[in-house]
């Protein structure tokens, strides 16, 4: 017996993406159910290659029967129906930042802390991370089993598809106004995205970092331990897919570059290629498409005691997302929901 997955925000980039991820993965589903905003209804978007679903409302839907809903609609779309469809009896995770660090919502990352999925049961939500957190925290999870990471400085050059759709579309946009000589539009982002970089994602807060930048802190802690001190800074990029991070970390046991690839070579999900020859490393444009986290320039960082600098590349809307929302419910539906699988 099958279950029923039903995707909310299913036009976006990451609601398409989980669609072809869960077809992709052959998740164990008899129906899959393609929701959005009403105005949404009856467009058709596809389940793998060979399906076609159409919209349906979500604010008309009901949940009841439905074993695991995917949200990938925002935070406040996220706020009023993800606690409609868990009362209804139905797993919500949600890809949106809204119930991130909500202490009954467990912050998930299958390969980083599968074992705190069991949490669910308080109010039948998971989290998904946010996009450069996912990524980082994979690297950082084999190197802290063995070394104790205790202080991360991370920079991210993060593609426009992290805004979705619209930022993907103002980069195009934007690109062939400059070689045509058209007007410049500023939609989604603060300053001109193409041929440029914004150190600016999401909102300022009051200590000067962005949320963005917040969120990458807060949620290492909550996924990985709350001694680990990291701080952020965010770049958007003029890239479509692929998000990349530059990240220096100190430990509390004695670090090598050799010990180190050996544990992130052995870690599910990383892939370390690190030659020291032009072209020896992955870029984000090389990423798009694949599941793994890519490591590479691997090397000492000569100015602390125990020291690694790295280079860390994912695609954003599958790790980072989308891929990462199916292998919690892979997990939830292996460990929590096995019974009905039989």
């Amino acid at each position: 017996m099958g279950y029923k997955i039903a995707v909310a925000g299913a036009t976006g980039a990451v609601g398409r993406e989980m669609l072809q991820t869960l077809e992709e993965r052959n998740f164990p589903a008899d129906e899959v159910v393609a929701l959005a905003s009403k105005d949404s209804v009856g467009v058709e978007v596809s389940y793998g290659d060979k399906r076609i679903l159409k919209i349906q409302a979500l604010d008309q839907f009901d949940f009841a029967g439905t074993d695991i809903a995917l949200f990938s609609a925002g935070g406040s779309v996220a706020k009023e129906f993800a606690p409609k469809a868990a009362k209804q009896g139905t797993v919500v995770i949600d890809n949106s930042s809204h119930f991130r660090m909500d202490a009954g919502v467990p912050l998930i990352v299958p390969e980083v802390n599968a074992d705190a999925i069991k949490g669910y049961t308080k109010r039948n939500i998971i989290a998904n991370p946010n996009c450069s957190t996912a990524q980082l925290v994979m690297a950082l999870k084999p190197l802290h089993d063995v070394f104790k990471v205790k202080r991360v400085v991370v920079s991210t050059y993060q593609s426009v598809s992290g805004a979705g759709k619209p930022g993907m579309d103002e980069l195009f946009n934007q690109t062939r106004a400059v070689y045509v000589n058209d007007p410049i539009e500023n939609t989604e982002f603060t300053k001109q995205i193409a041929f440029n970089c914004i150190p600016h994602i999401d909102v300022f807060m009051d200590d000067g970092y962005t949320k963005e930048e917040w969120k990458l802190a807060a949620e290492t802690r909550k996924i990985l331990d709350p001694d680990i001190l990291l701080v952020a800074h965010c770049v958007r990029v003029p890239v479509f897919i692929g998000h990349a991070e530059a990240v220096f970390v100190e430990t509390e046991k004695p670090i090598d570059e050799q010990g180190a690839r050996d544990v992130l070579s052995a870690f599910p999900g990383v892939v370390v290629v690190d030659h020291r020859e032009d072209a020896g490393y992955v870029t984000p444009q090389e990423c798009a498409g694949e599941d793994a986290v890519y490591i590479s320039r691997l090397r000492r960082d000569p100015t602390v005691a125990n020291g690694l600098v790295f280079w860390c590349v994912s695609d954003n809307l599958r790790k980072g997302a989308a891929l990462n929302a199916v292998q919690i419910a892979e997990t939830l539906v292996e460990r929590h929901l096995s019974k009905k699988a039989a």
